[in-house]
């Protein structure tokens, strides 16, 4: 089964990955990877340490003449700011007392994983806790969307929303499949903020204009006239010491019918994305589809009703000659924990970063008792767009997971003669 691990610490030598079970014969783009890992590093609102880091993966193993080999992948993610904490991050040399930290950041791992691990020095828990982890988290998933782009299945990821400025909703489906609301006004609906336009509320992160518009934004947002504004409270904050975070979409198209399974509750595609997503420093809420939405709609209005182009019976089990479609898609593409072809849409909120330049937060020193305020460590104001490659590549090693359990085979030339039955017979 497909999956993999990841070591390191945020100042120290780099990072190690290793993905075990990946098939052989798969044709390794390193630009790709060298490009999400570039993204991952950018954006108005980071901090100094961007500026450092110029992050680029080396392969150790599992690769060889640009080719996966079936053995397991490891590689490694240099630190270039190791040099600068060489004597704090040292294996050997003791940690001087005045330099321990014993007062936990609010928001943090620091206060939870000090007192589960027993541990003297805070520092320990938020050198692995950091979110400098998810740069190794970028590169596998550019390795799936690689592997996965042989099939068709193409990821996009946008920022909708930061610190209030955006898209003011989480109806954030594609144009083509856009929710149709009946019997009563969508800006009537509490979920909804009275003053946002309808056509706002839907969005195409695959549309080529939109995909250009979010490439050349420095806050990867859809839609330039909010450019401006938006870095105007990303600098406002700063000034402030405070930070600032906000709502990422991730897309998925080009999903074959029946990844994941109904049949057992931790086989369920929606339940995977979620804890790959959940599982990213500073997400705090994930939506598939029509997500919070869902409560607010009759049944009549939520569910997407099914649609062929052919009423061949001949042909009525093959979905590309017949044609399934929806003309809506609440459910994000996932039906009983299953793709059912649509696109997969997945919405998530990333809270502020807890690290703050001005240290207001209330705390208290472990070792006293005593009442404090939280100590600084180098941090960013915003750190949304970065996050939404984290999110896109955090789906594509659950779609890759599923994908392989489905059409599993040691070699890419195994799993294509799979997948290639699959379509023409089954679906």
């Amino acid at each position: 089964m497909l999956r993999f691990l990841t070591a390191g610490e945020s100042h120290g030598k780099g990072l190690i990955t290793i993905i075990d079970n990946f098939p052989a014969g798969v044709k390794i783009d390193e630009e790709f990877i060298n490009e999400k890992l570039r993204l991952r590093q950018s954006g108005y609102g980071r901090g100094a340490r961007q500026k450092i880091e110029t992050d680029k993966i080396e392969f150790l193993s599992g690769v060889r003449g640009g080719l996966t080999t079936g053995s397991p992948i490891s590689f490694f993610i240099k630190n270039k700011d190791y040099e600068n904490w060489r004597d704090r991050m040292d294996v050997y040399k003791p940690v001087p007392e005045e330099s321990k930290i014993h007062t936990p950041r609010p928001g943090h791992a620091d206060f939870a994983g000090s007192i589960k691990f027993g541990l003297d020095d805070i520092r320990n828990v938020l050198e692995r806790s950091s979110a400098r982890e998810t740069a190794s988290r970028v590169a596998v998933g550019a390795i799936c969307q690689i592997f996965l782009k042989n099939f068709g299945i193409e990821f996009a990821s946008a920022v909708l929303n930061i610190g209030g400025i955006g898209i003011e909703t989480a109806e954030i489906l594609p144009d083509t499949h856009a929710a149709k609301k009946k019997g009563s006004e969508l800006n009537s609906d509490p979920f909804f903020s009275e003053t946002a336009e309808t056509d706002r509320f839907s969005i195409d992160i695959f549309d080529p204009a939109i995909r250009q518009n979010i490439e050349n934004s420095e806050l990867r947002m859809p839609h330039p006239e909010l450019e401006e504004k938006t870095k105007d409270y990303i600098d406002k904050m700063k000034a402030e010491g405070d930070t600032v975070g906000g709502l990422i979409t991730a897309q998925v198209k080009g999903v074959p019918v029946g990844l994941g399974s109904f049949t057992q509750w931790d086989e369920k595609l929606d339940a995977h994305i979620s804890m790959s997503v959940m599982s990213i420093q500073a997400i705090k809420s994930v939506e598939i589809g029509a997500g919070v939405k869902s409560a607010y709609l009759k049944g009549s209005e939520c569910h997407d009703s099914i649609y062929s182009q052919s009423s061949d019976k001949e042909k009525r089990r093959d979905s590309a000659v017949c044609g399934f479609y929806r003309k809506t898609d609440n459910a994000g593409g996932i039906e009983g924990g299953m793709s059912n072809g649509e696109i997969i849409s997945v919405i998530c909120a990333m809270k502020p970063i807890p690290t703050l330049m001005k240290p207001y937060l209330d705390t208290v020193d472990l070792n006293t008792c005593e009442a404090k305020k939280a100590f600084l460590e180098r941090s960013d104001v915003c750190a949304v767009p970065a996050a939404s490659i984290v999110v896109e590549s955090a789906i594509a090693f659950s779609i890759c997971y599923f994908f392989l359990k489905k059409f599993g085979g040691d070699s890419f030339a195994e799993i294509k003669r799979n997948y290639d039955g699959y379509i023409k017979n089954e679906q």
